[in-house]
């Protein structure tokens, strides 16, 4: 059986604030901070289980933007994804 600390996440789950609007009216976004992750189910199950660290309030108000990111070859110590 594989530790969780040895496991990598299926996704990252990073999540982007709102904080303006451009001259043509759509969202800018803040940069994105890692929230939690998309564990994959065990014994071959399709699909994923999602861990929040974090819930954002701006996530409750649709003030925001939420991303699946694929979890990066290398370091994990780089939290932000872009």
């Amino acid at each position: 059986m594989k530790n969780r600390k040895t496991e990598r996440p299926m996704f990252r789950v990073t999540f982007a604030r709102i904080t303006g609007q451009d001259s043509n009216g759509r969202g800018i976004l803040s940069r994105p901070k890692e929230i939690g992750a998309v564990w994959a189910r065990k014994q071959g199950k399709a699909g994923g289980i999602l861990v929040l660290d974090l819930i954002p309030i701006e996530l409750t108000q649709r003030r925001g933007v939420m991303f699946l990111v694929p979890p990066m070859d290398g370091s994990d110590d780089d939290r932000d994804a872009s």
